[in-house]
């Protein structure tokens, strides 16, 4: 297989007759073998109905998942790519905002041109100013933070090598972070394209003005997760060694300049116990002590922890 198309999609029955029509439209020109999976993120409207419908007009192209509840995009597309069997997947929202006209363009940068990953740039969006303008600080901050230079972190429509695709551990809201999370899983070759934008037309956006706050918290999550995931005595392990030498340092420091005082005048001006240093530094060991705890702990839950995926599939096409 070529091509595989993952297309998440929650309440979108208006948009898909058109979108899938629209995909098949551009891509049967194309000298190349192709599927479209649709992940219906537990919609409860007729979008299952709707995709039925589908498949008998299109059998040997669509094929689709039906989650038991509305799990999210992350977990809709890390399905998506689990289930892909093509070279290439492309990734496209489901309400019609991105162009299947896109396809040809996107699949040779990553067949032909060997990129991993091809981030589309919507450089002229058709959303309101509430929408934009967070999301261009969203994309500035993260853009510093990462070190990878696009402009447009959490666009929907995205072109990827396969391998690439599913070496990626998706959950929560970690879609957000995609080339971010390629990049720490060892696939450079990341660069970003300019797409077209549609106004919405059909129904309204699923995400409000939260998501944007939890975006950067989420930020902090994946950073966590990407540097220290595997290996979190690295992290707490080295917090918990150096506060453990500074409280036992300044109580050894206490401790000896009490035997100075006495050594040399035969009397101290007050008690090491006295000392506020003394708790600050008696804190900072069994901080110290803790935080080595918390990585051992940390890396015994790591060994034992069982499979963190469990998005339950009703139906499946």
């Amino acid at each position: 297989m070529d091509l595989s198309l993952v297309i998440p999609a929650y309440n979108e029955a208006e948009s898909l007759p058109e979108l899938i029509e629209w995909i098949v439209r551009t891509c049967e020109p194309l000298p190349l073998s192709y599927e479209i999976w649709i992940i219906d993120d537990g919609s409860t409207d007729a979008t299952w109905a709707t995709l039925l419908q589908l498949r008998e007009i299109y059998p040997h192209r669509l094929r689709a998942v039906r989650f038991s509840r509305n799990y999210g995009k992350s977990a809709a597309l890390y399905v998506g790519f689990q289930k892909a069997q093509g070279r290439v997947i492309i990734t496209l929202d489901g309400d019609l905002q991105d162009s299947p006209d896109e396809i040809p363009a996107l699949y040779a940068l990553i067949a032909e041109k060997g990129y991993d990953l091809v981030s589309g740039w919507k450089k002229r969006r058709h959303d309101p100013l509430s929408k934009t303008l967070p999301s261009k600080l969203f994309n500035k901050v993260v853009r510093i933070f990462t070190g990878i230079p696009l402009h447009d972190f959490n666009s929907g429509i995205k072109a990827y090598r396969a391998a690439a695709a599913k070496a990626i551990d998706l959950y929560g809201e970690m879609h957000r972070y995609i080339p971010y999370l390629i990049k720490s899983a060892g696939f450079q070759r990341i660069t970003e394209k300019i797409v077209t934008h549609y106004p919405r037309k059909y129904g309204h956006t699923k995400f409000g003005w939260e998501r944007f706050l939890y975006g950067f918290l989420d930020l902090l999550t994946v950073s966590f997760l990407v540097r220290f995931g595997r290996r979190p005595m690295h992290l707490f392990g080295s917090l918990g060694v150096l506060a453990f030498l500074v409280g036992f340092l300044t109580v050894g420091w206490l401790i000896w300049d009490k035997l100075y005082q006495l050594h040399v005048y035969g009397r101290v001006t007050r008690e090491v116990v006295q000392q506020p240093l003394f708790y600050l530094g008696l804190t900072a060991s069994i901080m110290g002590i803790q935080l080595f705890l918390t990585g051992f702990l940390g890396e015994l839950i790591l060994r034992q922890s069982p499979q963190k995926h469990h998005y339950i599939v009703a139906e499946e096409l």
